[in-house]
């Protein structure tokens, strides 16, 4: 049995994606941001930086081990089960760098592009047209690197898993950039995607709740990417 310490978002939702796609089974141990649950010593124990997700696998080799930061949680539970990473050379070192590019890159600019789109007082403006400049380069990039292939490294891996809801995020910067809109849809039609993002929706607000179920896309982008 796994725990997953989470709330949903796109960060979290790459730890419930991987455990939902790779058929584990686990728990969900809900953790309030907003009532600072995430400094709570317990828990910061588990995950030092005091972030979600992080996970305690009970059936690690040694016996339980406890990992946090999303990237590693990924890695993790790929080589427990064999799947979405190359076990070795070129494949999986390809995989690895798309999955720390967006740990590294996609990921932050992202969150603080959509931080500063709805920021107000001073600041807010430069914030926004800096972050969300880096955020459409860094998406311009995946779209070039879709354009000959259908997954972002070789099949279908935790790069793709990764990248999935920090493309979520920001969709109204994303419509111009028609493979990255191929392959949204094409992920988004993966059940387990479908799952993972409502792990933990039983825990927030009804308000929050709807707010992640909606979708991002026109019908245009929609009927331009599946045509």
């Amino acid at each position: 049995m796994i725990d997953l310490y989470t709330t949903p978002s796109p960060n979290t939702w790459k730890a419930s994606i991987m455990l939902e796609e790779c058929g584990l089974p686990y728990r969900i141990l809900p953790v309030d941001i907003g009532k600072g649950e995430q400094f709570d010593p317990a828990f910061l124990a588990i995950s030092p930086n005091g972030k979600v997700p992080a996970i305690v696998d009970h059936d690690g080799a040694g016996g339980p081990v406890a990992i946090f930061e999303s990237g590693a949680i990924l890695v993790h539970l790929a080589e427990k089960t064999g799947r979405f990473l190359p076990a070795s050379g070129a494949a999986r070192s390809d995989v690895l760098a798309w999955l720390f590019w967006q740990v590294g890159g996609l990921g932050p600019s992202s969150g603080q592009a959509h931080h500063f789109l709805g920021a107000e007082g001073p600041g807010a403006a430069l914030g926004a047209s800096r972050f969300v400049r880096e955020t459409e380069r860094l998406y311009g990039v995946l779209d070039r690197r879709l354009a000959d292939r259908d997954w972002i490294a070789g099949d279908y891996s935790i790069a793709d898993i990764a990248c999935w809801g920090w493309v979520w995020f920001n969709g109204r910067l994303v419509e111009r950039f028609a493979n990255l809109v191929r392959w949204f849809v094409a992920m988004s039609a993966r059940p387990a995607v479908s799952r993972g993002r409502e792990a933990g929706f039983a825990h927030i607000p009804e308000a929050q709740r709807e707010r992640l179920k909606g979708r991002w896309w026109s019908a245009a982008a929609l009927h331009e990417a599946t045509a």
